[in-house]
This record gives C-alpha cells, sequence and structure tokens, in this order.
C-alpha cells in the first residue's frame, strides 16, 4: 500500500510541474508580440530524479537550521528560468510561436500521461479493495 501512495506522490509531483510549464509556456505565446519580452522555461525533472533517488546516508537532523544531504519530495522546487541571452527580432522578443506551440503539445502529452499513470495506480488500488472481499 506505502509503495503504491508513494508512487502516487511522485507523479502528483510530476502533475504540479508540468502544470507550471503548461502555464509558462501559455504565458510566452501570450507574449508573442510583447516588445523586449523574454521567455520563461521550467524544468522540474532533475530535482525529481534527485529526490527519487537519494538513497545515500542520510544525516539526522536535531534543528530546522542543520544542514540535510537528503532531498524529499516536499522540498521539490522547480527551477524557473527567464531566457534573456538572445532574440528572433528587432523588437528584443525571443519567443518563436513554432516552438511553443511544439513544446505545449509534448507537455499535453506528457500531462495526459502522467493522469494515465494516476489512474492505473488508483485502478491497482481499487482491484486491490475489491479482491480482498
Amino acid at each position: 500500500m506505502d509503495k503504491i501512495m508513494k508512487s502516487v506522490n511522485i507523479l502528483n509531483y510530476a502533475l504540479d510541474g508540468l502544470w507550471l510549464r503548461n502555464k509558462a509556456i501559455n504565458h510566452n505565446i501570450a507574449n508573442v508580440d510583447t516588445p523586449n519580452y523574454k521567455r520563461i522555461t521550467v524544468n522540474f525533472e532533475n530535482a525529481l530524479k534527485k529526490a527519487i533517488e537519494n538513497k545515500g546516508l542520510k544525516l539526522n537532523t536535531t534543528h530546522e537550521k542543520h544542514i540535510s544531504n537528503s532531498t524529499n519530495l516536499d522540498n521539490i522546487e522547480p527551477d524557473i528560468k527567464e531566457e534573456k541571452g538572445y532574440s528572433y527580432r528587432n523588437d528584443g522578443n525571443n519567443v518563436n510561436i513554432d516552438v511553443e506551440s511544439a513544446n505545449l503539445a509534448k507537455n499535453a502529452i506528457m500531462y495526459n500521461g502522467i493522469v494515465n499513470q494516476i489512474m492505473g495506480e488508483f485502478n491497482k488500488l481499487k482491484s486491490i479493495i475489491n479482491e480482498g472481499r
């Protein structure tokens, strides 16, 4: 049971990251004609992977200001960056509508895939409950 809920929690954080990325992409698309606008990107996969793979030695902390070497799922923060290095147009805007549209489609596919995985986990749980009668 604990393994199923841990999987659901991991998938929940992935959904949160994908939702934040969706908002950033939509914000980029909405500002495609805004002069000097710089596109926003969201990366959460590295932080999520680090939290999942954290199997090393855990330090016991007794105070909130102690340094910890562990990253758990509750401390995951997505990396939100504004890309300032280049510009496609003379007005300083660096949003390419074709790239953003492709990123939006890719993100939607990933989001739907994660939702299907969560539904599968709950179907497993439902099966366990029904077989236990």
